[in-house]
């Protein structure tokens, strides 16, 4: 008996599925750079260079300004040469040290946004996630569930015999009250810049040039983890968080759940640290630590990606710009850049 069905017609090149190679297929984060109008291999090398020229002059303009403050407050100048002068330069439990620390790093993002601008490579938008932009209502989600985590963590923390975290709290007035300042203030955006540097930037440079998300996901982890100047176990505390929060912008097309992850981690440590029961300046974890945090790590990332389902959030991303110079038919059609992937 002959069948009624239409057949199917032969494969062609002109019906096959379309690639990365035309300009038209779905990007996954990593491989946004590909994206670009005129994409070349060493344009976010250029976009590197020159936001670290922008992010030094931003350093020499921050000096400046220390020493005009210093010459116009007597208060500030004799802050400043209790710092300078004593064993305290780089007493990350002094708010004054601590502050202006992660205030610089801060500075990242509008060094890698402002060169971004002035190459004119891509919209600024594509280094937050595959939809041009932070998705925050996605954001509150995944600091909330982080949040949550972290605070039964800390709960297990203090029961849990071998840990650094668990002592009797103390308040030690303004300084306390700064401390808490910086982690609920100056941290979110300190740990942002290093998610916009390591997990944006470097991981788009790297998926441009290389397809598979290992390659983006696992090279930056040696520049992270020598960025952080721990013993071994508080090395390889670093290395796992590095790769944790690159599988998380991969996994959800963006920066939002690998900067709840950083968020929450770096403010409990100053939130702990504010009221005396860490140390800002250890260097050194004990095995108790790290198999606590990769622990807390790892749950993180399973519930986020799980809530990232849940919430279908975006992953991939049409591009708007075509390399050759064409525009996709569904970009003609009026419809959106942007589409989940299933």
């Amino acid at each position: 008996m002959m069948s009624t069905s239409t057949p199917h017609p032969p494969r062609t090149s002109e019906t096959a599925a379309t690639t990365e190679t035309d300009g038209t297929a779905p990007l996954a984060y990593h491989r946004l750079a590909r994206g670009w109008a005129g994409y070349r291999w060493w344009k976010p090398l250029l976009v590197g260079v020159i936001g670290a020229g922008i992010y030094v002059g931003f350093m020499i303009a921050a000096m400046l300004g220390v020493v005009i403050a210093g010459l116009v407050s007597p208060g500030f100048a004799r802050s400043m040469d209790r710092v300078l002068s004593g064993p305290g330069l780089m007493d990350m439990n002094d708010p004054f040290v601590l502050i202006p620390m992660l205030a610089s790093l801060a500075l990242m993002i509008p060094a890698l946004w402002l060169a971004t601008l002035i190459l004119g490579a891509k919209p600024v938008g594509l280094l937050s996630s595959v939809v041009g932009r932070l998705r925050w209502t996605w954001l509150l989600w995944c600091l909330g569930a982080a949040l949550v985590i972290n605070v039964i963590a800390q709960f297990v923390a203090q029961v849990l015999p071998g840990t650094t975290e668990a002592g009797e709290f103390r308040y030690d007035g303004g300084t306390t009250l700064a401390l808490l300042a910086a982690a609920l203030l100056v941290v979110p955006f300190q740990a942002a810049a290093e998610e916009y540097v390591f997990r944006g930037y470097l991981m788009q440079t790297l998926g441009g040039w290389l397809r598979h998300p290992a390659f983006a996901i696992l090279l930056p982890v040696p520049l992270f983890v020598i960025g952080h100047d721990y013993e071994l176990l508080g090395q390889i505390d670093i290395a796992v968080f590095a790769i944790a929060a690159g599988w998380l912008s991969w996994r959800t097309g963006g920066l939002e759940a690998a900067m709840a992850l950083h968020i929450v981690g770096n403010a409990s440590i100053f939130v702990f640290v504010a009221f005396g029961v860490a140390d800002a300046n250890a260097d050194d974890v004990g095995l108790v630590d790290l198999l606590l945090s990769v622990a807390v790590t790892v749950v993180t990332v399973l519930v986020l990606a799980r809530l990232s389902q849940v919430r279908n959030i975006q992953r991939r991303r049409r591009p708007e710009a075509v390399p050759l110079g064409r525009v996709p038919e569904t970009l003609q059609q009026g419809k959106g850049a942007a589409e989940p992937e299933r």
